[in-house]
């Protein structure tokens, strides 16, 4: 399976992760298939890749929840390392993350034995993901498709996150001076300034996202999985999109909030800007928005577009090809959709990480998957 361009893990070491207290996995660079009863640890493995990438990982836990419960007392630390292999270098490369000590804890990360941070981890590997707690972003608030869109965002722009972390403060900034009587102006310029600034790169960074994505789905062949028409509501990003510049749209977003302090001072909140955004996707088919579409038809526009981000990162010149985590997605599938999605993984230079109750749910990969049975903190493979 080595070749130019293939990404995979080649070995995948925990030590004090969630319900591991040491494990060690060897792979061979094939998909890897992992299997077994509810709550044995398999979505712990995977959530345990999510960190080699920035962002809060799989599950939006806190980096001292992964640590091992012991003898009913939460522990403080854990570690993992993994060794990539690169394709496009023909090398092996190590990577470690591990946190220590109480408190919020604070992510240390290593590559060949030089410190490294998340944002630089991504110039190494990308990872996208689909968990059964995404199955929700189609019927319901535009707060759930903006995180989805962030995450696939952030696979192609790892900056994403700090310019969202910024935003965020500013934004929480400018509410509480915005409750007091008197509110500086020239702090509330300055706040503003930020916002507006971190504001235009989050709605720039989402606006080629999507632009990227569509591409790739309107280029995937007629399947299993439904293509989906993408656009975005939000005034920066459609400003964007209509052609303005990052300083236009910095400037406009700036002019907009000044405008606006009276409504969000009675408001209590900042109404305008990139956080008030929505993806919209449309189930090409039917024509249907995907939020009125079947709990199976809503699925299959999921998976579609993991597939097709996975194909998008693909193309990109710049950007490492992406190993794909997908948490429980096979189960509610028919034989039929389980083997394209085993044939589409298939045809990636990235390598796969899926997890379900059954060895049988993963019997059309055939050779081109490893199988490992979880149980109680242990993993076989088979």
């Amino acid at each position: 399976m080595d070749g130019q361009g293939r990404i995979y893990l080649k070995r995948l070491a925990l030590s004090t992760f969630r319900n591991y207290g040491a494990l060690s996995i060897d792979l061979d660079g094939r998909h890897v298939c992992l299997f077994g009863a509810n709550g044995a640890g398999k979505t712990n493995l995977i959530e345990a890749i999510s960190q080699l990438s920035p962002g809060r990982g799989l599950r939006s836990a806190g980096l001292p929840d992964m640590a091992r419960v012991e003898g009913g007392a939460a522990g403080n630390s854990w570690a993992l390392g993994a060794t990539l292999f690169d394709g496009d270098m023909d090398r092996l490369i190590r990577i470690d993350a591990s946190i220590e000590g109480g408190g919020r804890g604070k992510r240390s990360m290593q590559v060949d034995g030089s410190t490294a941070t998340a944002n630089s981890m991504s110039e190494l590997v990308r990872i996208i993901w689909l968990t059964p707690a995404m199955d929700r972003v189609f019927a319901g608030g535009a707060t759930e498709r903006r995180k989805f869109l962030d995450r696939q965002t952030l696979a192609h722009f790892p900056i994403h996150a700090r310019h969202s972390t910024a935003y965020e403060k500013a934004m929480r900034e400018r509410n509480l001076l915005l409750e007091r009587d008197f509110a500086d102006p020239v702090w509330l310029d300055g706040l503003e300034e930020r916002l507006a600034e971190h504001g235009a790169h989050i709605a720039f960074h989402r606006a080629q996202t999507v632009s990227r994505l569509q591409k790739a789905v309107d280029i995937r062949p007629d399947g299993a999985f439904p293509k989906a028409d993408l656009s975005l509501e939000g005034a920066a990003e459609e400003a964007f999109n209509a052609g303005q510049t990052l300083s236009e749209v910095q400037d406009m977003l700036k002019a907009a909030l000044k405008d606006g302090r009276r409504r969000d001072a009675r408001a209590g909140r900042t109404l305008t800007g990139p956080h008030r955004s929505d993806l919209v996707v449309i189930h090409r088919p039917t024509g249907v928005p995907a939020s009125l579409c079947s709990t199976g038809q809503q699925k299959a526009l999921l998976i579609g577009l993991i597939l097709s981000n996975a194909r998008a990162l693909e193309s990109e010149e710049h950007l490492r090809n992406p190993l794909v985590l997908l948490d429980e997605a096979v189960a509610h599938l028919d034989p039929d959709r389980r083997a394209a999605l085993f044939d589409e993984l298939s045809a990636l230079k990235g390598q796969a990480w899926l997890t379900g109750t059954e060895r049988s749910l993963f019997d059309g990969f055939n050779d081109r998957a490893q199988f490992f049975e979880v149980a109680a903190g242990k993993v076989d493979p088979v």
